[in-house]
């Protein structure tokens, strides 16, 4: 039989790198497991669901588009499963209290654009789209205590986050028990060889291979990664805590976000968040150990790498450029965004209408930290009145001059 796909090995170097299982015996049953099927010298079916919680999605959500990217390069069946049911109970993974419902509107809303983000990754011509409102809208009262039993409440209180509030008297909503059972319904109902996610997402997928043995189905191979910290170097990357880099960003912003991440994160950005091979990687991190290879000359190619992405070379190349220009040299841009302004206005109105900052109290955060100069002098008051002619910085690398409406 003449083999079709790659050699097993390579294949299983790449879909293993960068992964996360949180002890040696998951991984060593999910790599058995996982060779086992390439070794059938098929296509395997593999998804991984994204929850429309928010409009955009962040470098932290590209994780796991990149693993399921390195599998359609292998010529495997790739499905992007939006979960526009399952937002509207919210995953409770890593949560202190029950997430906030969403209604189906406003689920809608933020998917529209989920596609057209996900396909920067994707291939879009190698993607099967599917959302689990299709199938899991239509289960009945019967088929839902069919699912329920299957688990014990037991099992659920042995996970971290509700085990904690259960102790501390925090409620638990029965809908969010519902919410691992739903995502395994979903792996049963696409028959799924490998599902990828979140190493915080690893209960969720263990229930889906424990659903799909109990109901006759060969239980799927969990990948599981790290979770991108945020450009602080420490929390999981977050809208809520200002510490993302989103995937519509601007090419400067991207470049700039990702030069501001701590060195000792460079490695597992280069890892999670760009199409270098594993080789690659272990190459540039030999070139910093022996110094024959700067940090931040690591990190710059890191930017450029993660920008190119979303962007294309040349815009990551310009990106580069101007990073050098106004961040190491600090030189003015010659050309920068502009605003319209009437006359005199206060400078916390100009930054959140022109985008710079969510709301006022962003505003006064950023002046407090000194993160905010007109004409390059520090602001020290967010409602100082700013004027046309005016040019604003924020942050390192976001400029704004001020023009007559």
């Amino acid at each position: 039989m003449t083999r079709q796909m790659a050699p097993v090995e390579e294949q299983l170097r790449v879909f293993m790198a960068g992964t996360d299982f949180g002890d040696d015996a998951t991984r060593r049953t999910m790599e058995r497991d996982l060779r086992a099927r390439l070794e059938e010298d098929r296509p395997l079916r593999v998804y991984c669901g994204f929850d429309p919680t928010k409009v955009d999605l962040t470098l932290g959500h590209a994780v796991p588009m990149r693993k399921l990217r390195q599998f359609q390069e292998f010529g495997h069946e790739v499905t992007f499963l939006i979960g526009n049911f399952t937002a509207l109970i919210g995953d409770p993974t890593g949560r202190d209290t029950t997430r906030p419902v969403l209604t189906r509107e406003q689920v809608a809303e933020n998917a529209k654009t989920y596609t057209d983000q996900a396909f920067v990754i994707l291939d879009r011509s190698k993607t099967v789209v599917a959302y689990n409102a299709d199938w899991l809208d239509g289960l009945g009262f019967g088929d839902v205590l069919r699912l329920t039993g299957q688990y014990t409440v037991a099992q659920f209180l042995r996970r971290e986050n509700f085990g904690k509030r259960y102790d501390e008297g925090t409620p638990i909503h029965v809908s969010e028990l519902l919410y691992a059972m739903l995502q395994a319904y979903d792996a049963f109902h696409l028959n799924t060889d490998v599902q990828i996610g979140g190493s915080d997402q690893l209960f969720n997928l263990m229930a889906g291979r424990q659903l799909q043995e109990a109901w006759g189905q060969r239980p799927q191979v969990c990948i599981t990664l790290p979770i991108l910290v945020g450009t602080d170097g420490h929390e999981k990357m977050s809208k809520s805590l200002g510490n993302y880099i989103g995937l519509t960003e601007s090419p400067n912003e991207m470049f700039g976000k990702v030069m501001s991440i701590p060195d000792s994160a460079t490695l597992n950005y280069y890892t999670l968040a760009t199409p270098l091979r594993p080789a690659e990687v272990e190459a540039i991190g030999r070139e910093i150990e022996a110094g024959t290879l700067r940090p931040m000359d690591a990190k710059k190619r890191l930017a450029e790498e993660i920008t190119a992405v979303f962007h294309g070379r040349p815009a990551a190349e310009a990106a580069r450029e101007y990073f050098e220009a106004t961040i190491q040299r600090r030189e003015q841009p010659a050309e920068m965004p502009e605003y319209a302004i009437g006359g005199d206005t206060p400078l916390m109105a100009v930054l959140v209408a022109a985008g710079l900052a969510g709301s006022n109290g962003e505003v006064r955060r950023l002046v407090t930290q000194g993160a905010v100069s007109v004409n390059g002098v520090a602001a020290t008051e967010a409602a100082v009145l700013v004027s046309p002619g005016d040019e604003v910085r924020v942050g390192r690398h976001r400029f704004l001059r001020l023009v007559r409406a």
